[in-house]
């Protein structure tokens, strides 16, 4: 990585901390840099890190993936923080389109809603499994529970069952949910929704952590355990 380059990571890297300092401990700085160090590390076991652009990609589109997040905006402005930040930068036409085009194509509601899996490009897939790695496993359970908790949602309501046919708009209303139910409304779905053969490597010790988990809840709440 050259010097321009440094540069405009660790330009990325304050913005992750001031942009995302409100938020609560499921969607943090600390969730962007777990993301960035996933996809570089998923990067490279994918073949990507003989092209210095493509690691720039994945890692800019890891840190920012999440400012302007619609579930923590409170200002329409926020939507165009990480363009800006990026023309700023005088980041390379490129590299900013397509580091905008991940971040705005690899969420799950865009997955659920069609988005088109022609369009991928090798450092989308990229990206992505490492955000879905970082909602799965030990830290994914943890980060559930917290969001969860941040909006009052309730804990778990056996007579409440989890949405099977989730279109993009009702995903997006979080207020049908509660915080068990999104385990198998969404977090036990990524592990087969991986693009890549090193995401779904580790995909798989995590979704085995998280039934485990599961069962033992389910177990516990009913007083079998």
């Amino acid at each position: 990585m050259g010097k321009k380059e440094e540069v405009i990571v660790k330009a990325a890297e304050e913005l992750v901390k001031s942009a995302m300092k409100g938020n609560d401990g499921s969607h943090d700085a600390a969730h962007a840099f777990r993301v960035r160090d996933l996809s570089l590390s998923l990067a490279r076991e994918e073949g990507l890190s003989t092209s210095p652009d493509s690691m720039l990609i994945v890692e800019l589109a890891a840190l920012l993936h999440d400012i302007g997040d619609y579930k923590y905006m409170r200002d329409p402005s926020e939507g165009k923080i990480v363009e800006d930040f990026l023309i700023k930068e005088g980041v390379d036409e490129s590299i900013k389109t397509n580091v905008l085009n991940i971040i705005k194509g690899m969420g799950f509601k865009e997955e659920i809603g069609g988005l088109a899996k022609s369009n991928y490009i090798p450092e989308f897939g990229v990206v992505q499994d490492a955000d879905r790695l970082d909602a799965i496993g030990a830290i994914g359970i943890a980060r559930c529970f917290t969001f969860g908790g941040s909006r009052n949602r309730v804990l778990h309501d056996p007579k409440i069952k989890p949405r099977s046919d989730l279109s993009k708009e009702k995903y997006m209303n979080k207020d049908e949910q509660t915080t068990v139910n999104h385990f198998h409304e969404k977090l036990l779905k990524l592990k087969e929704l991986m693009k890549t053969k090193a995401g779904l490597r580790r995909a798989e010790r995590r979704h085995k952590f998280m039934e485990e988990f599961l069962e033992e809840f389910y177990q516990e709440w009913d007083g079998r355990a």
